[in-house]
């Protein structure tokens, strides 16, 4: 643990208190990093399925540890700026998995419940802050909820679920609560009320104004895949075209070579 990752540290926890929403892209390999930090990011967060997608393989924890911490170390050497790492349910072992990240140089993960009962995940938050602790981090672990993204239980419910598991998730050391698929704001300014630490949303159309969400309750806003999608949807468009004989899409908006050199050369 270097002195340069316990201030990343800081600051990223940092940003979640202040004034300002913290917007968050979701980067997937370190060109797409370094493009993000370029752009003005505060900070990073990685995408499961989009790392994925780049190595192969679909999301669901298919990616191997090992080309899942060597991407992350790749990010890390590539940007000057916090980098928090999704690692889904934590594959098999989640004290070992997370020790790995903070090697890489990550300050922050998201751990998810998927369909498991609260219970479960609460386990293995406290893992993940007992290994935080033993490591002498100030790892800001981001407890994603998927009572709306997966159904878990009827409309009329949600809330008082998310509550309920995001209200153990705090107990069990959780910095922040991921409820992806909340768009409605009502719901929001509820869950945000009564679970007491920041509240990330996942961008949407459907939500709210980024402006007005702050107002809310919001604290952090993620895009999950969307950066990765727009990127794929532009790539299978142009090569489309190229295969087509009519390449427009490829030279309709492009990043100079010697601008994209120059990003990495520092």
């Amino acid at each position: 643990m270097t002195n340069t990752q316990r201030a990343l540290a800081r600051t990223f926890r940092a940003l979640h208190h202040g004034p300002d929403l913290l917007v968050l892209p979701n980067a997937w390999d370190a060109g797409s990093a370094r493009l993000v930090e370029a752009c003005g990011a505060p900070a990073i967060a990685t995408s499961s399925a989009a790392m994925s997608w780049a190595h192969g393989v679909p999301d669901g924890e298919h990616l191997d540890v090992d080309v899942l911490l060597a991407t992350v170390r790749e990010i890390v050497r590539a940007v000057r700026i916090p980098v928090s790492v999704d690692v889904e349910r934590g594959y098999s072992n989640v004290a070992e998995l997370i020790s790995a990240v903070i090697d890489a140089g990550a300050i922050g993960i998201n751990l998810e419940d998927g369909s498991d009962p609260s219970e479960v995940l609460a386990a293995k938050i406290e893992a993940v802050r007992e290994v935080a602790t033993r490591r002498g981090v100030e790892l800001f672990v981001n407890a994603r909820t998927d009572v709306y993204l997966r159904g878990l239980v009827p409309n009329d419910r949600a809330v008082d679920e998310v509550i309920r598991r995001g209200t153990a998730y705090v107990a069990a050391g959780c910095d922040g609560l991921f409820v992806p698929r909340l768009v409605d704001s009502a719901a929001i300014t509820a869950i945000a009320s009564a679970v007491r630490v920041p509240l990330n949303v996942l961008a949407m159309p459907e939500l709210a104004p980024m402006p007005e969400l702050h107002a809310l309750g919001v604290r952090r806003v993620s895009v999950g895949t969307g950066l990765a999608q727009a990127a794929l949807a532009t790539v299978r468009k142009a090569t489309t075209e190229l295969l087509g004989h009519r390449p427009s899409a490829m030279f309709a908006e492009r990043i100079p070579v010697p601008e994209l050199n120059a990003l990495f050369a520092r």
